[in-house]
Protein backbone atom coordinates (compact mmCIF):
# COMPACT_ATOMS: atom_id res chain seq x y z
CA UNK A 1 0.00 0.00 0.00
CA UNK A 2 1.85 3.46 -1.08
CA UNK A 3 1.53 5.91 2.11
CA UNK A 4 -1.96 7.51 1.81
CA UNK A 5 -2.23 11.56 1.51
CA UNK A 6 -2.25 13.65 4.74
CA UNK A 7 -6.01 14.18 4.99
CA UNK A 8 -6.51 10.50 5.10
CA UNK A 9 -4.56 9.92 7.91
CA UNK A 10 -6.02 12.88 9.38
CA UNK A 11 -9.35 11.71 8.97
CA UNK A 12 -8.54 8.13 10.14
CA UNK A 13 -6.49 9.43 13.08
CA UNK A 14 -9.75 11.99 13.97
CA UNK A 15 -11.77 8.59 13.56
CA UNK A 16 -9.74 6.26 16.20
CA UNK A 17 -9.70 8.96 18.29
CA UNK A 18 -13.37 9.88 18.44
CA UNK A 19 -14.11 6.32 18.55
CA UNK A 20 -11.29 3.69 20.09
CA UNK A 21 -9.60 5.70 22.96
CA UNK A 22 -11.47 5.05 25.90
CA UNK A 23 -14.21 7.46 25.95
CA UNK A 24 -15.21 6.20 22.88
CA UNK A 25 -14.74 2.62 23.22
CA UNK A 26 -16.96 2.71 26.17
CA UNK A 27 -19.80 4.86 24.07
CA UNK A 28 -19.48 1.81 21.38
CA UNK A 29 -19.79 -0.80 23.64
CA UNK A 30 -22.75 0.56 25.14
CA UNK A 31 -24.26 -1.55 22.08
CA UNK A 32 -23.03 -4.76 23.58
CA UNK A 33 -25.79 -3.95 26.78
CA UNK A 34 -28.09 -6.73 24.69
CA UNK A 35 -28.55 -9.35 22.97
CA UNK A 36 -24.40 -9.08 21.75
CA UNK A 37 -23.93 -11.14 25.40
CA UNK A 38 -25.43 -14.12 23.76
CA UNK A 39 -24.39 -14.02 20.55
CA UNK A 40 -20.62 -13.59 21.90
CA UNK A 41 -20.35 -16.90 24.00
CA UNK A 42 -21.92 -18.80 20.16
CA UNK A 43 -19.08 -16.60 18.19
CA UNK A 44 -16.10 -18.02 20.75
CA UNK A 45 -17.26 -21.41 19.63
CA UNK A 46 -18.02 -20.96 15.72
CA UNK A 47 -14.52 -18.97 15.46
CA UNK A 48 -12.37 -22.37 15.05
CA UNK A 49 -15.20 -23.65 12.40
CA UNK A 50 -14.51 -19.87 10.64
CA UNK A 51 -10.93 -20.10 10.40
CA UNK A 52 -11.10 -23.67 9.16
CA UNK A 53 -13.36 -22.74 6.75
CA UNK A 54 -11.67 -19.98 5.55
CA UNK A 55 -8.65 -22.15 5.29
CA UNK A 56 -10.52 -24.39 3.17
CA UNK A 57 -11.48 -21.82 0.65
CA UNK A 58 -8.18 -20.82 0.44
CA UNK A 59 -7.20 -24.41 -0.42
CA UNK A 60 -9.72 -24.29 -3.08
CA UNK A 61 -8.12 -21.54 -4.57
CA UNK A 62 -4.33 -22.89 -4.02
CA UNK A 63 -6.13 -25.82 -6.52
CA UNK A 64 -7.70 -23.29 -9.01
CA UNK A 65 -11.13 -24.36 -7.35
CA UNK A 66 -12.65 -20.88 -7.54
CA UNK A 67 -16.31 -21.16 -7.65
CA UNK A 68 -15.43 -23.52 -4.70
CA UNK A 69 -13.15 -21.12 -2.89
CA UNK A 70 -15.39 -18.22 -3.73
CA UNK A 71 -18.68 -19.93 -2.20
CA UNK A 72 -16.91 -20.81 1.31
CA UNK A 73 -15.56 -17.66 1.06
CA UNK A 74 -18.36 -15.98 0.96
CA UNK A 75 -19.90 -17.76 4.45
CA UNK A 76 -21.41 -15.98 7.15
CA UNK A 77 -19.99 -17.76 10.06
CA UNK A 78 -19.85 -15.64 12.53
CA UNK A 79 -23.13 -14.30 14.50
CA UNK A 80 -23.36 -10.13 13.58
CA UNK A 81 -22.88 -8.39 17.04
CA UNK A 82 -24.18 -4.65 17.33
CA UNK A 83 -21.31 -3.53 18.19
CA UNK A 84 -19.95 -4.83 14.73
CA UNK A 85 -23.14 -2.72 13.31
CA UNK A 86 -22.10 0.15 15.27
CA UNK A 87 -18.74 -0.02 14.19
CA UNK A 88 -19.80 -0.29 9.99
CA UNK A 89 -22.24 2.56 10.97
CA UNK A 90 -19.85 4.97 11.82
CA UNK A 91 -16.87 3.72 9.69
CA UNK A 92 -19.63 4.52 6.81
CA UNK A 93 -20.68 7.74 8.65
CA UNK A 94 -17.29 9.54 9.24
CA UNK A 95 -14.77 7.72 7.11
CA UNK A 96 -16.63 7.43 3.37
CA UNK A 97 -18.58 10.50 4.18
CA UNK A 98 -21.85 8.80 4.58
CA UNK A 99 -21.77 6.85 1.26
CA UNK A 100 -23.88 3.51 0.32
CA UNK A 101 -22.04 0.33 1.19
CA UNK A 102 -21.52 -1.63 -1.94
CA UNK A 103 -20.65 -5.40 -1.32
CA UNK A 104 -17.13 -5.17 -1.59
CA UNK A 105 -16.91 -2.32 0.86
CA UNK A 106 -19.52 -4.35 3.32
CA UNK A 107 -17.03 -7.25 2.90
CA UNK A 108 -13.83 -5.44 3.73
CA UNK A 109 -15.68 -3.92 6.72
CA UNK A 110 -17.21 -7.36 7.91
CA UNK A 111 -13.25 -8.47 7.97
CA UNK A 112 -12.32 -5.75 9.53
CA UNK A 113 -15.11 -6.36 12.69
CA UNK A 114 -14.24 -10.28 12.40
CA UNK A 115 -10.54 -8.74 13.66
CA UNK A 116 -11.58 -6.89 16.55
CA UNK A 117 -13.59 -10.05 17.69
CA UNK A 118 -9.87 -12.02 16.82
CA UNK A 119 -8.48 -9.32 19.34
CA UNK A 120 -11.49 -9.85 21.72
CA UNK A 121 -10.81 -13.56 22.36
CA UNK A 122 -6.76 -12.61 22.35
CA UNK A 123 -7.59 -10.14 25.11
CA UNK A 124 -9.46 -12.60 26.99
CA UNK A 125 -6.92 -15.32 26.70
CA UNK A 126 -4.74 -12.96 27.98
CA UNK A 127 -6.65 -11.77 31.07
CA UNK A 128 -7.25 -15.55 32.38
CA UNK A 129 -3.69 -15.83 32.04
CA UNK A 130 -2.76 -13.14 34.22
CA UNK A 131 -5.64 -14.50 36.61
CA UNK A 132 -4.10 -17.93 36.85
CA UNK A 133 -0.41 -16.48 37.68
CA UNK A 134 -1.46 -14.25 40.40
CA UNK A 135 -3.84 -16.02 42.12
CA UNK A 136 -2.76 -19.55 41.59
CA UNK A 137 1.21 -19.24 40.33
CA UNK A 138 0.53 -21.27 37.19
CA UNK A 139 -0.12 -20.67 33.38
CA UNK A 140 -3.80 -20.65 32.54
CA UNK A 141 -4.05 -19.37 28.93
CA UNK A 142 -7.84 -20.78 28.39
CA UNK A 143 -10.58 -22.05 30.64
CA UNK A 144 -9.93 -25.64 30.10
CA UNK A 145 -6.51 -25.25 31.98
CA UNK A 146 -8.07 -22.78 34.19
CA UNK A 147 -11.35 -24.85 35.43
CA UNK A 148 -9.51 -27.89 37.12
CA UNK A 149 -7.39 -25.51 38.99
CA UNK A 150 -10.26 -23.31 40.35
CA UNK A 151 -12.44 -26.51 41.00
CA UNK A 152 -10.06 -28.09 42.93
CA UNK A 153 -9.52 -25.02 44.76
CA UNK A 154 -13.31 -23.99 45.28
CA UNK A 155 -13.63 -28.48 46.05
CA UNK A 156 -10.56 -27.67 49.16
CA UNK A 157 -11.64 -24.73 50.74
CA UNK A 158 -15.30 -26.29 51.02
CA UNK A 159 -13.77 -29.76 52.85
CA UNK A 160 -11.27 -27.82 54.91
CA UNK A 161 -14.05 -25.29 56.22
CA UNK A 162 -16.50 -28.26 56.87
CA UNK A 163 -13.82 -30.42 58.59
CA UNK A 164 -15.44 -31.76 61.42
CA UNK A 165 -13.00 -30.91 63.41
CA UNK A 166 -12.25 -27.87 62.51
CA UNK A 167 -10.51 -25.81 59.02
CA UNK A 168 -6.81 -25.52 61.20
CA UNK A 169 -6.79 -29.88 61.42
CA UNK A 170 -9.08 -29.89 57.92
CA UNK A 171 -5.68 -28.17 56.38
CA UNK A 172 -3.84 -30.73 57.56
CA UNK A 173 -6.20 -33.80 56.54
CA UNK A 174 -7.01 -32.75 53.26
CA UNK A 175 -2.83 -31.85 52.97
CA UNK A 176 -2.11 -35.57 53.26
CA UNK A 177 -5.42 -36.61 51.51
CA UNK A 178 -6.71 -34.28 48.80
CA UNK A 179 -10.52 -34.29 47.68
CA UNK A 180 -11.88 -36.25 45.10
CA UNK A 181 -12.68 -34.40 42.79
CA UNK A 182 -15.60 -35.27 40.31
CA UNK A 183 -15.46 -34.98 36.92
CA UNK A 184 -19.44 -33.30 36.98
CA UNK A 185 -17.68 -30.65 39.20
CA UNK A 186 -14.87 -29.95 37.28
CA UNK A 187 -16.83 -29.61 33.92
CA UNK A 188 -19.62 -27.62 35.79
CA UNK A 189 -16.81 -25.26 36.99
CA UNK A 190 -15.93 -24.75 33.61
CA UNK A 191 -19.12 -23.93 31.71
CA UNK A 192 -19.40 -21.40 34.85
CA UNK A 193 -16.41 -19.97 33.78
CA UNK A 194 -16.59 -19.71 30.09
CA UNK A 195 -20.22 -18.57 30.30
CA UNK A 196 -17.89 -15.82 32.34
CA UNK A 197 -15.35 -15.67 29.76
CA UNK A 198 -17.56 -14.92 26.83
CA UNK A 199 -18.86 -12.08 28.47
CA UNK A 200 -15.35 -10.67 29.40
CA UNK A 201 -14.93 -10.92 25.43
CA UNK A 202 -17.74 -9.45 25.20
CA UNK A 203 -16.70 -6.06 26.33
CA UNK A 204 -12.55 -7.05 26.20
CA UNK A 205 -12.33 -4.10 23.47
CA UNK A 206 -12.98 -1.51 26.54
CA UNK A 207 -9.05 -2.45 27.23
CA UNK A 208 -8.08 -3.54 23.80
CA UNK A 209 -9.29 -0.55 21.72
CA UNK A 210 -6.94 2.27 23.63
CA UNK A 211 -4.36 0.09 23.40
CA UNK A 212 -4.37 -0.87 19.71
CA UNK A 213 -5.25 3.02 19.26
CA UNK A 214 -2.10 4.01 21.27
CA UNK A 215 0.38 1.22 19.35
CA UNK A 216 -1.41 2.46 15.67
CA UNK A 217 -2.59 -0.96 15.31
CA UNK A 218 -6.06 0.81 14.53
CA UNK A 219 -5.19 3.22 11.97
CA UNK A 220 -3.40 0.85 10.39
CA UNK A 221 -5.95 -1.25 9.91
CA UNK A 222 -8.29 1.49 9.13
CA UNK A 223 -6.27 2.18 6.44
CA UNK A 224 -5.80 -0.93 4.72
CA UNK A 225 -9.22 -0.91 4.88
CA UNK A 226 -9.76 2.15 2.92
CA UNK A 227 -7.08 1.39 0.41
CA UNK A 228 -9.09 -1.87 -0.33
CA UNK A 229 -12.42 0.27 -0.38
CA UNK A 230 -10.62 2.73 -2.80
CA UNK A 231 -9.02 -0.29 -5.20
CA UNK A 232 -12.35 -2.52 -4.81
CA UNK A 233 -10.29 -5.08 -3.46
CA UNK A 234 -10.89 -7.80 -1.32
CA UNK A 235 -8.41 -10.33 0.08
CA UNK A 236 -9.32 -13.93 -0.74
CA UNK A 237 -8.75 -15.87 2.57
CA UNK A 238 -10.52 -13.27 4.75
CA UNK A 239 -7.42 -14.42 7.41
CA UNK A 240 -5.01 -12.02 8.76
CA UNK A 241 -2.43 -13.01 12.20
CA UNK A 242 -5.34 -12.52 14.91
CA UNK A 243 -7.35 -15.21 13.66
CA UNK A 244 -4.04 -18.08 14.43
CA UNK A 245 -3.11 -15.80 17.32
CA UNK A 246 -6.65 -16.31 18.76
CA UNK A 247 -6.46 -20.01 18.11
CA UNK A 248 -3.06 -21.04 19.41
CA UNK A 249 -3.98 -19.47 22.82
CA UNK A 250 -6.47 -22.31 22.42
CA UNK A 251 -4.51 -24.76 21.19
CA UNK A 252 -1.49 -24.02 24.07
CA UNK A 253 -4.38 -24.19 26.61
CA UNK A 254 -6.06 -27.55 25.49
CA UNK A 255 -1.52 -28.72 25.21
CA UNK A 256 -1.15 -27.74 29.10
CA UNK A 257 -4.53 -29.05 30.48
CA UNK A 258 -3.36 -32.91 28.54
CA UNK A 259 0.46 -32.13 30.09
CA UNK A 260 -1.25 -31.54 33.42
CA UNK A 261 -3.77 -34.38 33.33
CA UNK A 262 -0.98 -37.18 31.89
CA UNK A 263 1.35 -35.78 35.17
CA UNK A 264 -1.07 -36.49 37.21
Amino acid sequence: MNRPPEDVRAKVERFVRANFRLPGTLSLHRAALGWDMLRAPFNVALAPVFLVVMLAAAACRLARLRRAGAWLGSRKILLRTSVARAVERRIAADLLSGAKLDPVSRKLIDDYTGLRSAVAEITTSLIVLVVGLMLFGTATPGITSLAPIVSGYVAHSSAVASFPLGSALGGVWYGVFPVDLPVWFVVATGVALAMVASLVTTFAGIVADPLQAHMGIHQRRLLRLLDGIAKVEVQPSGLAPEHFLARLADVTDAGLSLSRLFRL
